[in-house]
């Protein structure tokens, strides 16, 4: 019998999981670690909340989860409840799955001004995660500012700007939606340092901004190169361009229509936050892009702001006992190997890259090397106790283990507790998950 502990139960975790179970059927057992005691890791706190088709792949990885040979050990938190190094003596192979959950910072001043905050922190608050449900951002404010030019810049945008019909069906929680629904944002200004061929957003995510009911996307026709240059892009990136033309070529008594403005801010570079304990503007470097770089050109100029969102990045938490790559922000590894025993797959091996579904040949690779280690007899000796090893040291140690079984009464309190036409109402505190679940 294999012995497989998986730390981190988000996409990359479950499609580890899923390909375990195909290589070794049923002579394999894994248990999914989360600190938290619900599963789905980013499906559940990054995604945005009015996406709930993208959201719908947690019903591939409850399918994994309920197999007989693989278990969720939810509420433990791997670093202190039990180490990596104990977890190697109970499991043939640890793979670590947990994600970038923090923010990369600028590293520029005013950083710490009051209303300035990172994607992780500001997407988790409106998507309830229980380490951000206080984060209380002041959107009283006019002008918004969101630092990036991804998928997470362009849900954060659009986020600020929607109307209450639009959240309809949307899991967005309870008290960030009465927050952004009291906000009085009149502009929002998306900042990118680079141009229209540089950016990471993909059609489908900036088609949504043209059809939102309260905001106007605008774009500077400036900004936007000959149309002829288009031609050398990929597909995907050259529907993207086309979006953005389409945005420039909005009439201005059309933007007038609607109370916020969108409005795209390329070829600036942050260089300092201005304000007085609270944020009040965004002061900019404006650039040229040679060969695929943001090069300052020496002129500067503020960009009104009284709350910015930097959506510039992830890291991965460092885990003691574990080598960590502090200029990637990532563990380091080799292909996935990390020591002897010891694997990483999704973004805590590659940095946060690719797309939910990248993680899925990734979960396979890894239990391919974790597989040929197996038969190479180089993870050391057999007979690993595993599964029945940790829940003797949990009973030992007073842990308080969230199963599948629990996580699903947790998921009926959830659904009963939902506003109209909403799935669900999350719970937001670590207690009232499992208060819900006895």
């Amino acid at each position: 019998m294999r012995h497989i502990a998986i730390i981190g139960s988000g996409p990359a975790g479950y499609y580890t999981a899923e390909a375990a179970q195909k290589h070794w059927g049923d002579d394999v057992r894994v248990d999914i670690f989360d600190m938290l005691p619900v599963p789905y890791g980013l499906i559940r706190f990054g995604v945005a909340p009015d996406h709930q088709s993208i959201k719908g792949v947690s019903r591939r990885y409850e399918k994994t989860a309920l197999n007989e040979n693989v278990r969720f050990v939810g509420n433990v938190k791997v670093g202190s409840d039990i180490t990596i190094p104990e977890l190697q003596e109970l499991y043939d192979a640890v793979i670590l799955a947990t994600g970038a959950p923090n923010d990369r910072e600028l590293g520029i001043p005013g950083e710490d001004l009051g209303n300035v905050f990172g994607s992780a922190a500001f997407v988790g608050w409106y998507n309830g995660h229980p380490q951000f449900a206080a984060l209380d951002p002041d959107l009283k404010v006019k002008h918004a500012a969101v630092i990036g030019m991804g998928n997470v810049a362009l849900d954060v945008a659009r986020i600020l700007a929607k109307t209450e019909e639009e959240f309809a069906g949307s899991d967005i929680v309870a008290h960030a939606l009465q927050d952004l629904l009291g906000s009085d944002l009149q502009t929002v200004t998306i900042v990118g340092r680079r141009g229209p061929h540089q950016i990471m957003m993909t059609p489908k995510e900036l088609g949504e901004l043209g059809s939102l009911e309260r905001a106007s996307p605008r774009v500077d026709r400036e900004d936007l190169p000959d149309e002829s240059e288009d031609a050398i892009l990929e597909p995907g990136l050259r529907k993207s361009v086309a979006h953005l033309r389409s945005f420039a070529a909005i009439p201005e008594d059309q933007h007038a229509e609607k109370p916020i403005e969108i409005h795209f801010d390329m070829f600036a570079s942050p260089v300092e936050f201005v304000g007085d304990g609270k944020v009040s503007a965004v002061r900019v470097e404006r650039t040229r892009v040679e060969a695929g770089r943001a090069v300052g050109t020496g002129e500067q100029y503020d960009i009104p702001a009284d709350l910015v969102i930097a959506c510039i990045g992830y890291r991965t938490s460092p885990i003691p006992d574990v080598p960590f790559d502090e200029r990637a922000g990532r563990f380091a590894n080799d292909e996935g190997r990390i020591l002897p025993g010891l694997y990483c797959v999704g973004w805590a091996r590659r940095g946060p890259s690719g797309t939910i579904g990248t993680n899925r040949p990734d979960g396979y690779s890894v239990v391919e090397k974790i597989a040929e280690d197996l038969e190479s007899g180089s993870l050391g000796r057999k007979g690993k106790k595993g599964r029945e090893g940790f829940d003797a040291l949990a009973n030992e140690r007073g842990l308080d283990v969230v199963t599948f079984r629990d996580w699903k009464k947790i998921e009926e309190a959830e659904e009963k507790a939902a506003r109209e036409g909403a799935p669900r109402e999350k719970f937001v505190d670590v207690e009232a998950m499992i208060k819900a679940r006895d």
